[in-house]
Order: C-alpha cells, then structure tokens, then sequence
C-alpha cells in the first residue's frame, strides 16, 4: 500500500471521529481539508454555517483565517527581496517615512517578520478585537507605533505583533508602490487562482461566509458575531478563505514548486528564528511545529468567532486546514488528532505488529460499539486494525492493534499490557453477516452503536440479603 492511499484510509475515518467530537465536546462547525502532492484528497465540512437557521456548513462557505495573513505577507516581503526592492535588514522608516526618528523606525523587516521587533502585539486599545469599536485605519496605526509601539529592545524576545506585521504591509505598500491588498490579491492570490481568498472582508460576498459564535463557556447557548473589516492590519489578521483554498495555497511552499516563490526564499521562511518551546518555533512569517516528531510549517488564526489551523509537511508534501466558527473552535487539535491518524496508517512512529491485511479481510470486524463503559471504533488504518476512542481529542495515542486470528477473533497485539494483551476478542455476527455483538479482551460485551439504549439504572445481579458472610 502507497503513502496516499494509507493517508486515504485514515482520512476515512475523519467524518466518523468529528461527527462525534462535535456532539461530545460540541463545536458549531468545521471545515477540513488535505493535499498530498497537490492532490486533494479530502474536503468536507461538520456542523453548521448558521445555528439560528441550522443551515449546514459546506466546503464552500468562506472563513475569516486571521493570522494565516502573516503567511501572505512574509511571502510578499519574500517576493519583494527578490526583486531587489527591499532587503530583509532594512529600517521600517526607509519604506514608512512618518516613522522616522520614533522609537520604532529603526527595527528591520527581519525582525517584524520573526516576531523579534519588540513591538506591542495590539496596542494599549485593542478592543476591536471584541468589535466594540473598528479595527485601527492608516492615521491610528501609525499613531500607535510611534506612542505606545515599543515595549522591548530589538531580539530581546520572541514578542507576538500585530501591530508588527500591519506596519510590514505599510512597508510592502512603500517598497511595491500598490496598495498591500492589492499586492497580495495580483501577486499570491490571482497567480494561485484560488477564488475563495482575499486579503479582507467581502462584504458583495457577505452571505458566502460561516456565520462566527462566541464560546460557551458562559452557557450552552452561544451569540453570533459580526464579521468586521479589519482595515490598516489586514497584513496581520484580514484574510479570508477555504480550508480548500488553504491547502492549495501551502502546497506552493513546497520545494519545487515556483509559481509564488522560489525554493531559496521558501527555505529562508522555514529557517528558524526563535525557539519557543520544545515544539514550537518561529520562522519569517511561519509557525514550525512539531507533532508525533515530524515537522510543520504553516500558521494558527484567531478572530472573533473563528478560530482556524493548518499545516504542511514538506517531505510528505501534505497540507492540511482545520477552519471553525467559533472563538473557542477546536482547530488546532482536531488538525493534530488527524496528524496522528495519518501517522498511525504510515507506520511513522508506531511499531506495528501485523503486516497489512486486504479491505476485504477486515472490513466485517470494523465499526462503532457501545457498552456501559462507553464507546469503542474498530477501525482500518493502513491495512491493520486499530481500537480507538472517538471520545479522545487524539483517538491515536491510545490506539490498539488487534490481529484477525479467526472469522471471529481479532487478538490483541497492541496493547501497553493494562488492557487485554494477548487476548482475544470474540464476534458474533446474524445470518446477514452484520455484527450482533462482541465481548471485549477484558469480557465486557459491546453491541453496535445504533442497537444500544442506555438503562435508566444498571442494578447489581443479586439480592445483597442473600449473602452470607
């Protein structure tokens, strides 16, 4: 079995896992997609587009992707160097001459790239992030930075930056000469071709969007909120798009790839700037991430009611976006929950102990069971059988390998030791070959999920006065 078609498999079992997930640990919707080698092999969307009407979300409703924007903009400060209108250890007031002689006209574009200018991340007003007043126009941005714009020496530490990344697209507007939505929209988008991106709100396309909602962490019952043009920090936080369109877009920052970029200034992006933690750094406009101990470039986004993940893995030239609608969305571990099964299914990390089996052979033994200690996914990943949990927020870290032994066993082969090592599970099936039940490696029954109905009270199975002690 190829990679792509191990990765398929895994992928698979997404709508089954996130169907769950958004009833057990409830989020309005989701839209997920992935790339292998510029394929897209998987594109859905869960959940809804907006609860008051319950209409379902679809792969073709936009979301507000936020600091994915810093993503576009180091690509078009990348292109701009290799044209020989900037370099990356140039002054901002160079490009931005109202900041001459401030506290802040002398950081470099390399250092706002990586996040090491010292610069406020949204200065001392930021409550445009709750949309209680508009996001900062041209006059207050530049206000901002000269007043209240510096808070540590240059390199002194990694500083987040909003503000850092709106005045880079000042400084894309001085060195290019066009507008900074404008630039991004002819020179990354447009060559692209990805008709669900832009740089800021479409307001001709208002009724395209997933309405966003607040968190609950307030109450069951979450509120809509406004979309919001994001004006002078469309360089930090405006963009909009597809989980599609996403994937697409980070397939060109693939080696190899040349239509945005060419291969020196994509590597220069993914070379790290500071360490944040032990899986976590920073590049020039990209996040590098580690997960299951493979490495990933891309970029989170946060903005009021959407909350949005994705990710590429240059050597298995993968991408991948998670996009939700609301401001407590899961993105970012249901984007590494799929990282994980896709890692399962390749064999990455994990020692598999079977050699892979045909569909065919496994596929009467899959499926969702229920028991009174909850709910089980026999599930085929890469050719071999895995028990997982779709309660879990990573279904693959406690995954159990499970041999077929028998037209009714699966022997399980996996398992750390605190389960049923080396036992077996036993199947019954009816006359049509359909699973009636099956009696676990530590003997609890489970029966498909759709036949179970949970007692009102379980009661023990004798009369505790007929014990004698």
């Amino acid at each position: 079995m190829d990679d792509k078609t191990a990765i398929k498999q895994a992928l698979a079992y997404v709508p089954q896992y996130f169907e769950f997930q958004r009833e057990y640990m409830p989020f309005v919707g989701a839209q997920v997609a992935v790339r292998v080698d510029g394929e897209l092999i998987f594109n859905e969307a869960f959940g809804y587009a907006d609860l008051a009407d319950e209409k379902p979300l679809t792969t073709e409703h936009l979301f507000r992707i936020a600091s994915h924007s810093k993503t576009f903009t180091g690509v078009a400060i990348m292109q701009l160097v290799e044209q020989g209108k900037l370099r990356l250890d140039d002054e901002a007031q160079q490009y931005v001459p109202e900041l001459k002689g401030s506290p802040m006209g002398s950081v470099t574009v390399r250092e706002l790239l990586a996040h090491g200018s010292g610069m406020t991340r949204d200065g001392d007003d930021s409550t445009f992030w709750a949309l209680n007043r508009p996001f900062p126009d041209r006059e207050e941005l530049l206000q901002t930075i000269r007043e209240d714009g510096k808070v540590l020496e240059p390199n002194e530490h990694f500083k987040y930056s909003n503000i850092g990344y709106s005045l880079l697209g000042l400084i894309i507007e001085g060195a290019s000469g066009v507008p900074y939505r404008e630039y991004v929209t002819t020179n990354i988008v447009d060559r692209l071709g990805l008709e669900n991106t832009g740089p800021e709100l479409r307001m001709d396309r208002i009724d395209d969007y997933a309405k966003g909602y607040s968190v609950r962490a307030f109450g069951p019952n979450r509120i809509e909120i406004d979309h919001i043009d994001t004006f002078e920090e469309s360089s930090a936080t405006g963009f909009y798009s597809t989980a599609a369109d996403v994937t697409a877009y980070f397939q060109a920052h693939l080696d190899g790839n040349d239509t945005i970029l060419s291969d020196g200034s994509k590597r220069r992006m993914r070379q790290v700037q500071w360490t944040i933690s032990d899986d976590a750094q920073y590049g020039l406009g990209l996040s590098i991430t580690r997960v299951n101990g493979r490495t990933y470039y891309g970029h989170s986004g946060g903005y009021p009611g959407h909350i949005t993940m994705s990710k590429f893995d240059p050597d298995r030239k993968l991408s991948i976006s998670v996009l939700t609608n609301a401001a407590d969305g899961p993105a970012a571990d249901l984007c590494i929950a799929i990282l994980h099964l896709i890692d399962l299914a390749l064999d990455s990390k994990h020692e598999a102990k079977t050699d892979p089996q045909p569909d065919e052979k496994l596929a009467p033994f899959t499926g969702r069971f229920a028991g009174l200690w909850g709910i089980l996914d026999v599930v085929n990943l890469g050719g071999r059988l895995y028990l997982l949990a779709p309660t879990s927020d990573n279904p693959a870290a406690e995954a159990t390998e499970m041999e077929v032994v028998s037209d009714t066993g699966l022997k399980c082969v996996g398992d750390k030791g605190f389960g049923g090592y080396g036992e077996v599970m036993r199947y019954t099936f009816d006359e049509n070959g359909r699973v009636s039940s099956i009696r676990g490696t530590s003997g609890a029954r489970m029966i498909p999920i759709e036949e179970f109905v949970l007692p009102e009270k379980v009661t023990r199975p004798y009369d505790p006065a007929s014990i004698t002690v």
